[in-house]
C-alpha cells in the first residue's frame, strides 16, 4: 500500500464565468496567495519541491503534503487563507475579481508522482460536493472567502483529537458529501466557514444522510380507542407467548 499523504484541494467559485483575459492573472494571484503567503504562515513547505505534489487544475489546484502536516492544513491554514483572500479583495485593482474558494482536506494512501489511489479522487469529490457548495453560499452571504470540507479521518485526527489550537469541534458542522452524477460517492464530512458559527451554517446545508432515521421502524400508532398495542418477538406457537397474551387480555381494562 502506498504511504499516506495529506491532500489540500482548492477550487474557485465562478472561475468559468470570468472573461478569458482574466483567467490567467487570477490563477497566478491564487498561487501567489497560497504558496508564497499562506503556506509559509502555516509552517508548511512548498509542495512544488516534491515531484507530483502540486497540480494545477485550471480553476484551482491540488497540493499533496506529508501526512504529518494534516493538522496544519486545518489550523492555522484555513484561517490564514480566509484572511489572505480578504486582504486581496480589499487591495485588488479596479475591475479585478474576488476570489472565493471551496477547500477540501483529506488524508489517505497515495503514490507520487503518478497519483495512483482513491485518496485524490475522494479529495476532489469532497470539494465538488453539494454540501460544501451550500457552505460556500453561506460564506459569501456572511463576508467570508473560504468554505472548507474535512473528510471524516481528517476531522478525527485533527479537530476531534485536539490538534487544532484555535478551532473547536463546535465550529464544524457534520454533513454528508454527495456529488451529482456520482451515485456511489457518499461520505460523512465536517464543514467549516471561518468566523461563522455552525448553527448559522446549518441554515444553509440540506445534505442529511440518506439513511437518516433508518433502523427498526416504530410500530404504527394504535387507532383511537383500540387500547394497548403489543409486539412480541416470539412465535405465536410458543406457549409462553400465548399465555402472556391471554393473561394480559383478561386482566386489561375494557373500553
Amino acid at each position: 500500500m502506498p504511504p499516506e499523504h495529506a491532500l489540500l484541494v482548492v477550487d474557485m467559485k465562478n472561475y468559468s464565468q470570468l472573461p478569458e483575459a482574466k483567467m490567467a492573472p487570477i490563477r497566478s494571484d491564487l498561487d501567489d496567495i497560497i504558496l508564497n503567503t499562506v503556506f509559509p504562515q502555516s509552517g508548511l513547505d512548498d509542495p512544488r519541491s516534491r515531484e507530483g505534489a502540486y497540480q494545477d487544475t485550471g480553476d484551482g489546484a491540488i497540493f499533496v503534503l506529508p501526512a504529518r502536516d494534516t493538522a496544519r492544513l486545518v489550523d492555522p491554514l484555513l484561517g490564514h487563507l480566509n484572511a489572505a483572500l480578504g486582504r486581496y479583495d480589499q487591495t485588488r485593482l479596479p475591475g479585478g475579481s474576488t476570489i472565493w474558494l471551496r477547500v477540501s482536506v483529506h488524508v489517505g494512501p497515495l503514490s507520487l508522482p503518478d497519483h495512483r489511489g482513491d485518496a485524490i479522487n475522494d479529495a476532489c469529490r469532497l470539494v465538488n460536493s453539494e454540501a460544501v457548495r451550500q457552505a460556500m453560499t453561506a460564506a459569501t452571504d456572511h463576508g467570508a472567502y473560504v468554505a472548507a470540507v474535512l473528510s471524516g479521518p481528517v476531522f478525527d485526527r485533527t479537530v476531534h483529537a485536539g490538534r487544532t489550537p484555535t478551532l473547536l469541534q463546535t465550529q464544524f458542522l457534520a454533513a454528508v458529501a454527495r456529488v451529482e452524477g456520482k451515485a456511489g460517492f457518499e461520505q460523512h464530512c465536517q464543514l467549516h466557514v471561518p468566523g461563522m458559527a455552525a448553527e448559522m451554517l446549518q441554515r444553509y446545508v440540506t445534505e442529511p444522510p440518506r439513511d437518516a432515521g433508518a433502523g427498526v421502524a416504530d410500530p404504527p400508532p394504535a387507532p383511537a380507542g383500540s387500547g394497548t398495542t403489543m409486539q412480541f418477538l416470539g412465535s405465536m406457537k410458543d406457549t409462553n407467548v400465548i399465555g402472556s397474551v391471554g393473561t394480559y387480555y383478561h386482566n386489561s381494562p375494557r373500553r
